[in-house]
C-alpha cells in the first residue's frame, strides 16, 4: 500500500470549516488505497498572537528560548487535536501525535532548531493499524525531552523530514497557492504556474523572496532526494513538483523572478583595503544577530574600496549605529545609508547552459528607466538592487522580456 505524507499549512486549517475540509480531505486519499500521515501546522494568526502575548508578558521574551518554544507548541498542538477529532467525526480513524511523540528528535538550539534523527517505529504502526496519523509540524524534543520549534515555517521541514524517514511514496505540501509560479502573480498577473522545478531553483527562489516553501525544507529535500508537491488544498488542481533537476530543465533558461521588498542598503566607503577588514565590519553585523544578504565590494582604489551590502529595512538604525565605532576602528571615510530598496531576482538552472541572460535583463531594466544600484550573481541566479517603488515594474518588464507568461486561450 502507498504510504502519502501530507502538509497542511495554518490558513488550511484556518477555520473549523476549513478543519472539516482537511479531514475529508485525508479520509478521501486513505480511502482511495494509501497510509496516510498529516503535518498540521497551528491556526493561521495563532502562532503571531502567542508572540504578542509573550511580548506583553516580558520585554524580552527572546531571552526565555526554552519557555517560548514550550508557548509556541502549543499552537500546532491545538490543530492536531482538532484535525484528529474531526477526522473521527466524518467516519474515520485518526490519531494524533506531538512531535516528540512522533519520534522527532533535535538538536538543543530552541527557536530553531535542527532535525538530527527520527525515529517513525509509533507512526508505522499505528499506519498499519488503519490509522490516519496527524502530526504536529514544526517541533520536536531534545535527546534530554525538551520540546524545541524549528523555526518559522518549520512545519514543511517536518513533512519532508517524516516522508524522508517513512520512504512516504508521495509528499505533498498543500498550502494557499496553487503551486509555484513564475512570479508572484499579484504582480504579474499573467504568472505560469510551474508543473516542476528543481531542488537549486526553488532554493533560489525561496532565498530571494519567494514565500513558497522554507529553505531549510528544500535543502532537506536536496540533500536525502526527497521529491514533493505543492499544491492547493482550496482545490484539486495538480501543483509543482520539486526533485532532483533533469536535462530537460535546461531547456528552460529562466525559472521564475522574485521580489524581496522592506531592504536597506549600507555602503562604507573608503574603506582600506587591507586583510581582516571585511571580517571585522561582518562580524559586528553577525554579532548582533542582523542577516546580511548581498555584498559587494568595489574594485581597490589607491589602497581603499568601497563595501556595500543589504540587510532587511527593520534592522537598519541597529546596524548603522553598531558599525559607527567599527568605522572609525578602521579608518573609514563615511558611512552611507538608503532604506527603501528591494531585490529583484532572476532564477532558473538554463543560465549554466544559455548566454545573454545578465544582457537581456540589464536591457529590459534600462529600458524601462528602472535603475540599478547593486548586482550579485551565482551560477544559476542574477539579483538587483532597485528602488523599491519600481519594484512591481520591474518584474513585469522582466516577466515580459524572458516570455514568461501564460499562453493566451
Amino acid at each position: 500500500m502507498r504510504l502519502i505524507v501530507q502538509k497542511y499549512g495554518g490558513t488550511s486549517v484556518g477555520s473549523a470549516e476549513r478543519i472539516r475540509n482537511v479531514a475529508a480531505r485525508l479520509i478521501e486519499t486513505q480511502r482511495s488505497g494509501a497510509e496516510v500521515v498529516a503535518v498540521i501546522s497551528a491556526m493561521s494568526g495563532v502562532t503571531d498572537q502567542l508572540l504578542k502575548l509573550a511580548g506583553e508578558v516580558s520585554p524580552q521574551p527572546s531571552g526565555s528560548e526554552r519557555e517560548m518554544d514550550a508557548l509556541l507548541a502549543t499552537g500546532e498542538q491545538t490543530s492536531i487535536a482538532l484535525v484528529a477529532m474531526a477526522v473521527n467525526a466524518l467516519g474515520g480513524k485518526a490519531i494524533s501525535l506531538t512531535g516528540a511523540q512522533a519520534g522527532i528528535v533535535t538538536d538543543r538550539a530552541h527557536t530553531r532548531a535542527k532535525i538530527s534523527n527520527i525515529n517513525p517505529k509509533l507512526i508505522e504502526e499505528l499506519v498499519s493499524e488503519g490509522f490516519i496519523v496527524v502530526v504536529a509540524g514544526f517541533q520536536g524534543r531534545t535527546v534530554d525531552g525538551e520540546t524545541t520549534t524549528l523555526g518559522r515555517g518549520g512545519s514543511d521541514l517536518t513533512a519532508i523530514a517524516l516522508a524522508g524517514a517513512l520512504g512516504a511514496d508521495a509528499c505533498q505540501i498543500f498550502t494557499d497557492v496553487d503551486g509555484v509560479f513564475s512570479c508572484d502573480p499579484r504582480v504579474v498577473p499573467d504568472a505560469t504556474q510551474m508543473q516542476e522545478i528543481a531542488y537549486d531553483e526553488l532554493l533560489e527562489m525561496a532565498g530571494a523572496g519567494a514565500k513558497v516553501m522554507q529553505s531549510r525544507a528544500v535543502e532537506f529535500a536536496k540533500k536525502f532526494g526527497v521529491p514533493f508537491e505543492v499544491r492547493s488544498s482550496f482545490g484539486r488542481k495538480a501543483g509543482t513538483v520539486a526533485k532532483e533537476e533533469t536535462a530537460s530543465m535546461e531547456d528552460v533558461v529562466i525559472r521564475g523572478i522574485t521580489i524581496e521588498r522592506k531592504q536597506a542598503k549600507i555602503t562604507m566607503a573608503g574603506v582600506p583595503d587591507a586583510p581582516g577588514t571585511a571580517s571585522r565590519i561582518f562580524s559586528a553585523v553577525s554579532a548582533a544577530n542582523v542577516l546580511v544578504d548581498m555584498i559587494v565590494q568595489n574594485a581597490s582604489d589607491q589602497k581603499t574600496t568601497d563595501i556595500s551590502f543589504t540587510i532587511h529595512e527593520g534592522d537598519l538604525p541597529q546596524t548603522e549605529e553598531l558599525l559607527r565605532p567599527v568605522a572609525e576602528e578602521i579608518g573609514a571615510e563615511r558611512i552611507a545609508t538608503q532604506s527603501g530598496v528591494a531585490k529583484l531576482s532572476v532564477v532558473g538552472i538554463g543560465m549554466r547552459s544559455h548566454a545573454g541572460v545578465a544582457t537581456r535583463l540589464f536591457d529590459c531594466l534600462g529600458e524601462g528607466g528602472v535603475n540599478i544600484q547593486l548586482i550579485s550573481t551565482s551560477e544559476i541566479k542574477i539579483a538587483v538592487v532597485i528602488e523599491e517603488r519600481d519594484a512591481d515594474r520591474a518584474a513585469q518588464l522582466t516577466h515580459a522580456a524572458f516570455g514568461l507568461a501564460k499562453p493566451a486561450l
